[in-house]
C-alpha cells in the first residue's frame, strides 16, 4: 500500500494543479496566503471594470426608463396642464407648513405656519371615495350618532370624498364668502383628486378658507365667516 506521493504542481497562474483532475477527490489542504490574494485581486478587478458595452447599455436602459416614467406621470393628467404636474409633485415631497386650531368663524379652523404665494397648491382634501347612495346613509347615521358636521366634499356626479372619520387637517377648513383659496379638481394616474389652491398671497397665521358652493335650499345654514361681503347663509 506504501506508494510514492507525486508532487504537487503549480499552474502557470500559480495556482496548484490538481492531479486526480477533481479538486474534490484531494481532500483539504490549505492554500497560500499569496496565491489567495492573487486570485482576489484577479476577481475584484474583473467585477470593478464591466466591459464598455455592458456599461453603455445599463445607461442606455436607465434613461429609457426615466423618460417612459416622464411620460406615464404626464399622460396622467388628463384635463390639467403641466404646471398641475410639477406642483402636485412637489406637494407630494415638500407639504406646506399648516396648523389647525380655535377659529373666530366657526369652531376648528386651518391656518399657515409659513407665506404661501398665490396660485400654488395648499393641502390636498384627502378622504374615503364613495357613491351618493353611501353618502346618504353615512350623513343619517352621522346624525345618530351625534356628529355634528360631516366632512363630505362631491368630486362628480358619482364621486363624493368622505373625511369625517378618515382624512387630514383639509377637513378643517371653513367657509367664506371671500376666500383666499379655491378647490379645483385634477386628475392624477385615471383618479380624481380634489386640492386646496391658494386665490391670493397668505401670510403667517391666516386662516385658509374658501366658498363651500353649497346648493340653494330651503333650510338656510347661517355663515359666520364675517366678511365685508357675506352672503349671509352657506347655501
Amino acid at each position: 500500500t506504501s506508494f510514492s506521493t507525486p508532487k504537487k504542481k503549480k499552474r502557470d497562474d500559480g495556482m496548484r494543479e490538481h492531479v486526480t483532475g477533481c479538486a474534490r477527490s484531494e481532500g483539504y489542504y490549505k492554500i497560500d496566503k499569496k496565491d489567495k490574494l492573487k486570485y482576489l485581486n484577479n476577481s475584484r478587478a474583473f467585477a470593478e471594470e464591466p466591459p464598455a458595452d455592458t456599461q453603455v447599455r445599463t445607461c442606455l436602459l436607465l434613461t429609457a426608463g426615466r423618460r417612459s416614467e416622464q411620460r406615464r406621470l404626464l399622460s396622467s393628467f388628463t384635463g390639467s396642464c403641466d404646471s398641475d404636474l410639477l406642483k402636485f409633485n412637489q406637494l407630494k415631497f415638500r407639504k406646506k407648513k399648516l396648523k389647525f386650531c380655535k377659529s373666530h368663524i366657526h369652531d376648528w379652523g386651518l391656518f399657515a405656519m409659513e407665506p404661501i404665494a398665490a396660485d400654488e397648491m395648499v393641502i390636498e382634501y384627502v378622504g374615503q371615495n364613495i357613491r351618493q347612495v353611501i353618502a346618504d346613509m353615512r350623513e343619517k347615521r352621522y346624525e345618530d350618532e351625534g356628529i355634528g358636521s360631516s366632512y363630505m366634499f362631491r368630486v362628480d356626479h358619482d364621486t363624493i370624498i368622505d373625511a369625517t372619520k378618515c382624512g387630514n387637517f383639509a377637513r378643517f377648513i371653513n367657509h367664506s364668502c371671500n376666500p383666499n383659496c379655491y378647490a379645483k379638481v385634477i386628475t392624477v394616474e385615471s383618479q380624481k383628486k380634489i386640492v386646496i389652491y391658494s386665490k391670493q398671497h397668505i401670510n403667517v397665521n391666516e386662516e385658509i378658507t374658501y366658498d363651500y358652493k353649497f346648493p340653494i335650499e330651503d333650510v338656510k345654514i347661517p355663515c359666520l365667516c364675517g366678511s365685508e361681503n357675506c352672503r349671509g347663509t352657506l347655501n
